[in-house]
């Protein structure tokens, strides 16, 4: 892969994951500033993984038809950028509601299609593409710690200009990414409920699917959890950026981890970690150290799992498959399992408080950890295999 599109979609994932950085962590505070109360943020933040239900899969399935996915991906970073305007002047609930649903079905739609282009870049070396998705944890913590320390001395407003500047630098590496051709699979191309039939997939996604639900109350009230224990923003800013340096070096290492370890343990471990993580933020909050080491557990809860995730659907949907592969990963995780547990998140903290809520939380990944455990097997063939040839064996199997 050369230099320039290696850079470029560096950018993209820098930026990207910068508005993530951004929003996550402080919008929802943005929002309790407006008096709206904790099933009403609940809801709203919802919808960032609601869109995630159907968006992708619409926008890769219309990138596939017009064959111009890169035209997709430019189309959505305006459309998101301009669906933000909107947030300066809105306060009522309806009208918030409304902007949210907009600005998530334009932000979710070009991921999953710069994955798939990522990937075909790539092509024989599809382990390089931890080395281009750590630059969104760059961005992540720049981002989250620039945000807080700002927020520690000016108004909740400024959030939004900040937001603002991470659509608008999303946009502009939309429009310098290049382009590459998709590399069919060698042989007969699978259909996609061929692919889907498969034991190990199915499972996959719904493991992903209970983990994502697992992360629902982290990503809507791990920011209003600190504070309400008198973490300042800078610390709590500090926190979130801490777990995805553990995220980052994670990402470095993980093609030897994949290689020497495979799939399926990556995952098992992966999965473990969230159920001791989410008791430690519910139950032991008022300890900083142990927060400290709840963040850390982050490189392997978010940093390891989904590296593993995205090179099992890499490796499993192949060729002309990829795009709906990765668009459907999108949907199943981020959208239906962190709708159920951004709203589940948004109940039980209202009716049975935080330590309930992270309880709730470890469960879900509990049951992920069981559901990999049984189902998910023959996960294991070697990460450094040529990719052509992968492609192959899998439109075979």
């Amino acid at each position: 892969m050369h230099a320039l599109p290696y850079w470029r979609l560096s950018g993209y994932y820098f930026f990207y994951f910068a508005f993530i950085g951004a929003f996550s962590p402080y919008f929802g505070l943005y929002l309790q500033s407006l008096a709206f109360s904790a099933w009403d943020i609940g809801l709203l933040m919802s919808q960032m993984q609601l869109m995630r239900l159907f968006a992708p899969y619409l926008w890769g399935a219309l990138a596939d038809r017009l064959g111009r996915r890169l035209a997709v991906v430019r189309l959505a970073g305006i459309l998101g950028l301009l669906a933000f305007l909107p947030f300066f002047m809105i306060r009522g609930f309806e009208a918030m509601l409304l902007a949210m649903a907009l600005l998530a079905f334009f932000w979710s739609a070009a991921l999953p299609l710069v994955e798939a282009l990522t990937f075909d870049h790539l092509h024989d070396d599809p382990a390089r593409y931890s080395r281009i998705r750590l630059w969104g944890s760059i961005g992540f913590i720049i981002a989250v710690m620039g945000t807080g320390l700002l927020l520690d001395h000016a108004p909740l407003l400024a959030l939004l200009w900040v937001v603002v500047g991470t659509l608008a630098g999303i946009l502009a590496c939309a429009m310098a990414v290049p382009d590459a051709p998709a590399h069919p699979a060698v042989g007969e191309p699978p259909l996609l409920r061929r692919i889907l039939r498969q034991t190990r997939v199915r499972a996959l996604f719904a493991a992903c699917f209970a983990m994502s639900a697992a992360h629902g109350a982290l990503y809507v009230f791990y920011s209003i959890h600190l504070s309400d224990h008198h973490y300042s923003k800078l610390l709590v800013g500090s926190l979130w950026s801490l777990g995805v340096v553990a995220e980052i070096l994670v990402f470095l290492g993980m093609a030897a981890l994949l290689r020497r370890c495979g799939l399926r343990r990556v995952l098992l471990l992966s999965f473990a970690a969230a159920v001791v993580r989410f008791l430690m933020i519910g139950h032991l909050v008022d300890w900083l150290w142990l927060m400290v080491v709840a963040q850390l557990l982050h490189g392997l809860t978010f940093g390891a799992y989904h590296a593993a995730a995205i090179a099992a659907v890499n490796r499993w949907f192949p060729g002309h498959c990829q795009t709906r592969g990765q668009a459907l990963y999108s949907t199943v995780s981020f959208g239906a399992g962190g709708l159920l547990g951004s709203l589940l998140s948004g109940w039980t903290w209202g009716a049975w408080g935080a330590a309930a809520t992270f309880a709730l939380s470890s469960l879900l990944a509990l049951i992920g950890l069981l559901v990999v455990a049984i189902w998910v097997r023959a996960a294991d063939d070697e990460v450094s295999e040529p990719f052509a040839a992968r492609a192959a064996r899998n439109a075979n199997s």
